[in-house]
C-alpha cells in the first residue's frame, strides 16, 4: 500500500506581502463566504526550492529551470574550442529536446526557449556531452532515440522528482509530482491594507517642503494554514528507485517548511516567521487536509473554542477536526502522528523528533 507523509502547519504572519497578484496586493480568496489573504502553492515550492535546506542538504541533486541551456550550450562548447556558428547550431539541435528554440535576436548567437525546462543535473551533463559528440563530428541518433540519450524518467533530481515538471513537447518524459501543495489560506478573516509613505529628498532645500516622492503599498498579516502532502512511494520511484535519497529529501522537507517562506517585498516588511505549530502524519490511508476546520472563521468561533487568542483557537480548531475525521471515519484511531507546538512548555516535541518521525516513514523503520 502507498505510504503518505501529510504536514500541517500554522504560521504567524506580521504585516508583510510575500506573495502579491497582478496589482502589487497580496492574494487573496473568499473561504466559508469570509475573506482571506492567501499564498499559492507555486511561490511556497520556489521558496522552498531555493531554500538553504534544500541547497545544503541536497547539493547535487537539485534541478535547474531555466529558457536558456542554448545558451549555456553555446558557452560550453566555445570554451572547449568549438566554433561559435557551429556551436549555436549544435546547441539548438541538442536543447531542442527539451522544447521548441526561438529564433535568434538580431547579433545574437544564443536563443532562448519557448517555456521553462526544468532540467536535472544527469541530464545536463548527458546534455553537454551529447554536444561534445557532435561537435567531434560523432554520429548520434535523431529524433526519439536522440531524446532518450539525454532525457530521463527517473534520476537523482530531488526537486523534479518532489515538484514534477511538464515537456510539451514530449510528455513520455513528464514527472508526476510526489509532493502536492496546497494554497495557504488565513485561519480567520482578514484583508489587505495600504501603506501610504514617503521619501525625503536629501539635497531639497530647506525653504522647500514636501516630500521627494509619494507612493503606497499594500500589505497584510494573519495566520496561515499550509497543507502539504508527500506520495513517497512515487518519490522513490521519480528518484529511480533511491530510497535512501528520497528519505534525505523528506527531511530537508521537514526542515524547510517551518522555516521558509516566499520572500515578495521582504526588504520592506522583514517577514521570516517560523512555524507556531507543526503536525506530521504518516500511513496508507487515503490524505485528507485539515483546511475544513478553518471554514469558519476562527475570529467568528472563539467562545466555540473556549479560548480568547487567534493562535490557540487555530491549533484548537485543527486538532478537534484531525479527531472527528479519525472517530467518524475510523473509529476514533488515529495514523502515526508527530507534532511541535511553540506556544507553550506542554509540547516536548522538536523538529528534529519530526525529521525522524518522516525519514523513517520513507525507509521503512
Amino acid at each position: 500500500m502507498t505510504t503518505f507523509v501529510q504536514f500541517h502547519l500554522l504560521t504567524s504572519y506580521g504585516p508583510s506581502n510575500p506573495n502579491r497578484d497582478d496589482q502589487g496586493r497580496p492574494k487573496q480568496a473568499m473561504v466559508g463566504g469570509a475573506p482571506r489573504l492567501r499564498m499559492s502553492s507555486q511561490s511556497m515550492k520556489r521558496a522552498l526550492r531555493e531554500s538553504s535546506f534544500f541547497s545544503l542538504e541536497l547539493e547535487g541533486h537539485i534541478g535547474t529551470r531555466t529558457k536558456r541551456l542554448h545558451e549555456k550550450l553555446v558557452s560550453h562548447l566555445t570554451a572547449k574550442g568549438t566554433d561559435a556558428t557551429r556551436a549555436a547550431e549544435i546547441a539548438t539541435e541538442v536543447a531542442g529536446i527539451f522544447g521548441k528554440i526561438d529564433a535568434p535576436r538580431k547579433g545574437e548567437v544564443a536563443r532562448v526557449a519557448t517555456t521553462l525546462a526544468f532540467i536535472s543535473p544527469q541530464e545536463w551533463r548527458l546534455a553537454e556531452e551529447l554536444a561534445e559528440q557532435i561537435a567531434e563530428g560523432k554520429d548520434v541518433p535523431k529524433d526519439k532515440e536522440l531524446k532518450k540519450l539525454v532525457l530521463r524518467r527517473a534520476d537523482g533530481a530531488v526537486d523534479i522528482a518532489m515538484f514534477g515538471r511538464m515537456l510539451a513537447e514530449d510528455a513520455d518524459f513528464n514527472r508526476d509530482a510526489a509532493v502536492q501543495v496546497a494554497h495557504a489560506i488565513t485561519t480567520h478573516t482578514a484583508q489587505a491594507e495600504e501603506d501610504w509613505y514617503s521619501a525625503v529628498d536629501d539635497l531639497n532645500k530647506a525653504e522647500e517642503t514636501g516630500a521627494g516622492h509619494l507612493g503606497e503599498t499594500a500589505f497584510g498579516s494573519g495566520i496561515y494554514y499550509q497543507y502539504v502532502c508527500v506520495n513517497c512511494d512515487l518519490l522513490v520511484e521519480n528518484l529511480d528507485g533511491d530510497r535512501e535519497l528520497a528519505a534525505r529529501g523528506l527531511e530537508a522537507l521537514a526542515r524547510a517548511l517551518p522555516q521558509t517562506a516566499p520572500a515578495g517585498k521582504q526588504n520592506s516588511f522583514a517577514h521570516r516567521p517560523m512555524a507556531f505549530f507543526m503536525r506530521a502524519e504518516a500511513g496508507s490511508r487515503a490524505p485528507r487536509d485539515l483546511s475544513g476546520a478553518f471554514f469558519t472563521p476562527v475570529d467568528r468561533k472563539l467562545r466555540e473554542l473556549g479560548v480568547n487568542d487567534l493562535q490557540t483557537a487555530s491549533v484548537r480548531a485543527l486538532e478537534l477536526t484531525a479527531a472527528q475525521i479519525d472517530r467518524c471515519y475510523f473509529d476514533g484511531q488515529p495514523e502515526p502522528s508527530s507534532s511541535l507546538c511553540t506556544l507553550n512548555d506542554e509540547n516536548q516535541t522538536t523538529l528534529s523528533d519530526i525529521v525522524r518521525f518522516v525519514g523513517e516513514a520513507v525507509r521503512g523503520r
